[in-house]
């Protein structure tokens, strides 16, 4: 093979960090107008072996050669003047200024005022990225907020920010963790249209149809260590499941049928608005039973967050009542409604599941710190909080560099995920609100979320499973209920469903269509 045709080539790359080899003497070549995947467990040293590649981290040994040439990058600065871009899996944005600002950041287009003072060129960067957006099929407003957008226009505007740059060598890491099934689809074809105008494409994912959908190898990480390089096409999903978790993988959900008892939760003619003072969730009602997982369905932006938040306590109802065991908590605090047996694994891990900036263990006490088990007369049990923490460590395969004293923002996503379950779960809580559970997790770690979350259901606790994922609903679910524009316009057993039906709902369709 002449070397002309791999445009990247990574030798014997080895990087640590305090108490962990991220990557472990890893070589990669990638082809010039191909779409490589890069597949791994959560904490796999996947995003690392990229970051090296853009810049953020230099190895420790190895080399680096981009079209035949050997390079030292040792900035984004630098690999951005290479021709390499990056989304990453948590955006880099500035959330007080507008999608043009973000987006020129550091490029901004000149003009003269008045014929001689600098100043930047709005009207041509607005006109330029309305361009860039229409093109791409990535519509955005270049002049609204990053903060008034959701996840997944903040996503758009992440590629945007890679394609204004002119990158040959675009990576994405875990790029449709945040988007709908719609977004989806509609990115897999941005991204082989990126392919077939020439640009080569990286892509760090978990999730294995998409990979077999859009991509042409993919190499296959392990603890640090590469397993193997597959073309995709001659590979099972299988295959790639077990050389990633160095063991078979199943990919169905093995539960009995559910026994629920009585109602744990009950919503009546909830409404709750957004931020922006609209309602967001409109006249909702529903039941919750012991041991029954009621999953809710719908497209992103329908609703599922506000009324998930109300139910947690983040979030002021409007309207109508929330019942937990027969109690209305619509106006208790969050605390009260956690020691009433109400646990919450919310969408948003970093700014409402975890404290960034503290540790493991910290985190993993976070509910619980004040209690009897870890404080005594107003003094925290150190001892008491470490056993706790290294106890739930092993039991959920929480993978980090310094264990209990790990500050969690420097985990992985999947890792910061599978200690706010841990944390969760373990209050054994009579109602548990779980808002997409398995988002940027591997195949291994989604199997082993949803045997925890049958189990809750078998232990006799009530689940509310939100989630975007229709497979993951319809593997779960006892119980449907599909929300559409703030309203749930159907409930029904799960049993009685066809995916077809589900995604009908999803789209607006009324209760006697279908």
């Amino acid at each position: 093979m002449d070397n002309a045709e791999y445009i990247v080539e990574m030798k014997h790359i080895t990087k640590r960090f305090p108490g962990i080899i991220a990557n472990d003497d890893v070589s990669l070549s990638i082809r010039r107008g191909e779409i490589f995947a890069l597949l791994g467990e959560n904490g796999a040293g996947k995003s690392t072996i990229m970051s090296i590649l853009f810049g953020m981290y230099e190895p420790d040994a190895g080399e680096i050669f981009i079209r035949g040439k050997k390079v030292n990058i040792k900035s984004p600065r630098m690999a951005t003047k290479l021709g390499i871009g990056m989304v990453h899996q948590h955006f880099k944005l500035v959330s007080n200024y507008t999608i043009a600002e973000n987006i020129i950041l550091g490029q901004e287009p000149r003009k003269k005022l008045f014929g001689f003072l600098p100043a930047v060129d709005f009207d041509r960067a607005n006109r330029d990225i309305a361009r860039l957006s229409e093109s791409y099929g990535l519509k955005v407003e270049p002049e609204a907020l990053i903060s008034d957008l959701n996840v997944s226009s903040q996503q758009r505007v992440e590629i945007l920010k890679m394609l204004y740059r002119d990158a040959e060598i675009l990576i994405f890491d875990e790029p449709t963790a945040v988007l709908t099934p719609q977004e989806i689809e509609a990115l897999l074809n941005i991204i082989r249209g990126l392919r077939d105008s020439g640009k080569t494409i990286i892509i760090i994912t978990h999730k294995l149809n998409e990979i077999k959908a859009i991509a042409d190898r993919c190499a296959i990480l392990n603890r640090g260590r590469l397993m193997a390089v597959k073309d995709v096409k001659e590979t099972s999903t299988a295959e790639m499941a077990r050389l990633m978790v160095g063991r078979e993988v199943s990919f169905t959900v093995d539960k009995a049928g559910a026994e629920p008892g009585e109602t744990v939760l009950k919503v009546e003619k909830l409404t709750v608005c957004n931020e922006d003072g609209f309602e967001a969730v409109k006249d909702v009602s529903f039941e919750v039973k012991a041991g029954e997982i009621f999953a809710l369905a719908g497209v992103s932006g329908n609703g599922q967050n506000e009324l998930a938040d109300a139910i947690a306590g983040l979030e002021r109802v409007k309207s109508g009542h929330i019942f937990l065991c027969g109690e209305d908590i619509t106006d208790r605090t969050i605390r009260e409604r956690a020691e009433e047996g109400l646990a919450y694994i919310p969408e948003d891990r970093q700014n409402v599941g975890l404290v960034m900036g503290f540790t493991l263990r910290d985190n993993l006490a976070l509910k619980s710190y004040y209690g009897p088990d870890f404080a005594k007369k107003g003094v925290l049990d150190e001892e008491a909080l470490n056993d706790n923490g290294k106890r739930l460590i092993e039991k959920y395969d929480i993978r980090s560099g310094k264990g209990n004293e790990t500050v969690v923002s420097s985990m992985s996503g999947g890792n910061q995920q599978k200690a706010i379950v841990a944390r969760e779960i373990d209050m054994e809580g009579r109602l548990i609100i779980f808002m997409q559970p398995t988002r940027g997790l591997d195949v291994g770690a989604i199997s082993n979320i949803h045997k925890q979350i049958v189990n809750e259901r078998d232990r006799g606790a009530a689940v509310l499973l939100i989630s975007l994922e229709l497979d993951e609903v319809m593997n779960l679910a006892d119980t449907i209920g599909v929300i559409y524009n703030g309203r749930i316009n159907r409930i029904a057993k799960a049993s009685e469903l066809t995916v077809e039906d589900v995604g009908l709902f999803m789209l607006g369709a009324e209760k006697g269509e279908g």
